[in-house]
């Protein structure tokens, strides 16, 4: 196998695990964070607004991170800044 061979198969392997730990992480994240809203508005009622407030930014911190894993996995297979280096030095 050559370097190029190589390369694209780590940059795909790197690039799958990425996305599926960039997927479940947030996913568990803001089922806690609904959970916790849900439990907080239950209790306390006349403070929805503040609490639905505070949820949608943190939701939003917390898909951040499902984003940029998305992201890099794509840059990872499609504009891979490896694949150019190799080629310059004759890898494969």
């Amino acid at each position: 196998m050559d370097n190029m061979g190589l390369v694209g198969m780590v940059s795909i392997f790197t690039a799958g695990i990425t996305i599926a730990i960039g997927a479940v992480g947030p996913a568990i994240g803001e089922g806690l964070a609904l959970a916790n809203a849900l439990r907080a508005l239950a209790q306390q009622p006349d403070k929805a607004n503040t609490i639905t407030r505070t949820l949608f930014v943190g939701m939003a911190f917390i898909e951040s991170t499902a984003i940029y894993c998305f992201v890099i996995s794509i840059i990872l297979l499609f504009a891979n800044p490896f694949w150019g280096q190799f080629t310059q030095q004759g890898g494969g």
